[in-house]
């Protein structure tokens, strides 16, 4: 299998100019999602490696090889679309084997290659069914499928799971973690929805406005967030982001008052260089990380607005006095549906805490 490098890779259309310069290596077998708002231009960047869209600038390599003027059919490279984009006359078998039979490839082998996607795949059943006989996720595996027999070095997906509803893109999400595990290929996958990078990522390239946040294993983006968007950005609900501004520092501690939630004020442990007093900082605390009243910290006292019972956790969204809303995470038996108010701690060591410039301050 292939690894891709993207070396100061630009894309403009005119004077504008939507991929800032991006450099990242995606190592062979892994399996590396794109995630972002929608306009970051994780889509261009798929498509660049695809051979889809022109490189402006920079310089893009899959296995080793400059692939920058390389045509798309020599890349190695396998796409999925969003759209499942099969011929509605044929059959999943002829769809499956239209590209290999286009490419002069023996009647024989064509049936070998098709038949061994379908068992990955578990479409065996469905092999002389037409599309307009398949479910929607059917489709979608076809459409894997379709790629699969080419035998790629890198397969490349666009947004596949965004015409699937619920359960179905749970379940697909489950067939493709397991399909890399089988085939063991370089996979580059293109999600607006963090739920599916957390899930399906070996590694998670977080982007905004063409440029590269940050990468890293999903959970080392969750826990150890750069900055203020990728906080905001990776975890289901969000975190909490509360303004504060500094009122102390020195001996490795900085102390913020958190100025909407009734001047609480926390102690947080700081290695790096302590912001001045006076200066407006944010203080992210996950739904998860609140304590109950009297675990120590900063204490708030919030107004209940709506409690998401999901079973043995509820989530609770609460407000400051001001308005800000706060969500927290309980379990089921610590809250009782009658609840107007809740009293909620924040331990110091649970907190992050980021400058005026949304940069991680650690």
């Amino acid at each position: 299998m292939s690894s891709v490098t993207l070396k100061g890779v630009r894309k403009s259309y005119g004077s504008l100019e939507v991929i800032k310069g991006v450099d990242l290596e995606i190592e062979s077998k892994a399996f590396v999602v794109f995630v972002g708002p929608s306009g970051c231009g994780k889509s261009t960047l798929l498509r660049m490696i695809a051979g889809l869209e022109h490189i402006t600038a920079g310089e893009l390599e899959i296995g080793g090889r400059q692939m920058n003027d390389v045509d798309p059919s020599k890349r190695g490279i396998a796409m999925v679309f969003q759209s499942y984009a099969l011929y509605p006359h044929m059959t999943v078998r002829e769809n499956m084997g239209f590209a290999l039979r286009f490419a002069g490839v023996a009647k024989e082998q064509i049936a070998r290659q098709v038949d061994e996607a379908a068992r990955i795949l578990a479409l065996e059943p469905l092999l002389d069914r037409v599309p307009k006989e398949l479910s929607g996720g059917q489709r979608q595996r076809v459409a894997i499928g379709r790629a699969i027999v080419r035998k790629p070095e890198v397969f490349l997906f666009d947004e596949p799971l965004s015409n699937l509803d619920a359960e179905l893109r749970v379940h697909m999400r489950i067939e493709i973690a397991r399909l890399h595990k089988e085939l063991k290929t370089t996979m580059v996958y293109v999600t607006h929805d963090q739920v599916e990078a957390m899930t399906l990522a070996d590694t998670i390239v977080v982007l905004r406005d063409g440029v590269i946040e940050q990468v890293g294993k999903p959970l080392e983006l969750y826990e150890d967030p750069a900055n203020l968007f990728v906080a905001g950005f990776i975890g289901s609900p969000k975190m909490n982001l509360m303004a504060g501004v500094v009122t102390a520092s020195g001996n490795g501690t900085v102390t913020v008052e958190l100025i909407h939630q009734g001047k609480a004020r926390l102690a947080l442990p700081l290695t790096g260089a302590a912001p001045a007093v006076g200066s407006a900082v944010t203080i992210g605390v996950r739904p998860e990380h609140f304590g109950p009243a009297g675990a120590g910290g900063a204490e708030m006292s919030l107004n209940i607005d709506v409690a998401e019972h999901l079973g043995a956790t509820s989530y609770i969204y609460a407000n400051t006095r001001s308005g800000e809303q706060i969500i927290i995470e309980h379990e089921q038996s610590r809250h009782e549906g009658d609840q107007e108010s809740i009293t909620v701690s924040i331990d110091p060591a649970r907190a992050y805490l980021f400058d005026d410039k949304g940069q991680r301050l650690r």
